[in-house]
């Protein structure tokens, strides 16, 4: 992914920069050391942990990717799911261990984030949000998940923040998961959530929702294509969030080659493009190197932003 537009952001995860109580996806494995001069591959049942509730993006990305390894024999012991929602997340670190003390296994794919409105309510379209937030900043209550600083958040901040409203002054509310947020939406609760775009699917249909802006830098496709920009509409504000892996820190070598074979057939299998097609997600899958100088590379720069949002010191 290019960071080339002054308002394009691509979330940090906590061991980079603190701020980030949350990554988009965590993952630990049950390792054990193997015999010098063997090949190196599990021989206990492999664990991903969610910080995200049952139904939720996260967790619908991990159980695809735990079909696709199975099904393509490329992790041959068991692999188990724990959904360890709440606490922003840090439930499901703390389980880890602790939360900045993590190696990075891979960037999955990246999304971008989709703002929706209830579709009987006052906000028709992006516009009308962008009015409502310059008459009065807190008029517009936002949800998403999972915690402050995050993708959702961020982008949140930056399209007020191009519309010239002061970005502090919004009125959030944070939910355990993106699917939550958005029933409390259907349910008129909140008037704007604003998730990665892809798990809006299982409702698109009901027509209780209206998608009203999307922070891609053109209209995405598939169901989402009859979706604006907010560039479109008088924000010039490009946000990709990314899904990712991390396992405790400590990985040999023979561990990371394991898992970037593993997880590089992974992305070229036919059911992991489907799922990518299927759900408007880029492909930009990175194996462990590239995914911590990927990381590496960005630190400062996210630490800018936050900072220019009020959302760090």
């Amino acid at each position: 992914m290019q960071d080339c537009e002054r308002n394009r952001y691509t979330p940090a995860v906590p061991a980079v920069l603190r701020y980030l109580a949350l990554l988009t996806l965590a993952a630990v494995t049950a390792m054990s050391g193997s015999a010098s001069g063997q090949v190196w591959k599990p021989d206990k049942p492999v664990e991903f942990i969610v910080p995200d509730s049952p139904g939720g993006g996260q967790d619908r990305t991990v159980r695809t990717l735990q079909k696709v390894l199975q099904d393509n024999g490329l992790v041959t012991t068991p692999v188990n799911i724990m959904n360890k929602p709440g606490g922003s997340g840090n439930l499901a670190y703390s389980y880890l261990g602790h939360y900045t003390d993590f190696t990075p296994v891979a960037v999955l794919y990246g999304e971008y984030i989709g703002f929706a409105a209830n579709a009987d309510g006052p906000i028709k379209s992006g516009k009308d949000m962008i009015e409502r937030l310059s008459r009065n900043p807190e008029s517009v209550t936002f949800a998403f998940g999972t915690s402050r600083g995050n993708a959702n958040h961020i982008a949140i901040s930056l399209v007020a923040k191009a519309a010239g409203v002061d970005p502090r002054k919004l009125k959030v509310v944070l939910y355990k998961a993106s699917i939550e947020a958005t029933t409390a939406l259907l349910g008129g609760h909140v008037d704007v959530v604003a998730t990665p775009i892809s798990t809006y699917a299982p409702v698109m249909g009901t027509g209780k929702l209206r998608i009203i802006g999307v922070s891609a830098p053109q209209r995405i496709g598939g169901q989402f294509a009859g979706v604006p920009t907010w560039r479109e509409q008088g924000a010039n504000t490009v946000v990709s969030g990314y899904r990712m892996l991390i396992a405790p820190k400590g990985l040999n070598g023979g561990q990371i080659a394991f898992w970037d074979n593993a997880l590089g057939r992974a992305s070229r299998t036919e059911a992991w493009r489907k799922e990518l097609d299927a759900n408007e997600w880029e492909n930009n899958y990175m194996n462990s190197p590239d995914s911590r100088r990927y990381l590496d590379a960005r630190h400062d720069e996210y630490r800018n932003i936050l900072v220019e949002l009020g959302l760090a010191k």
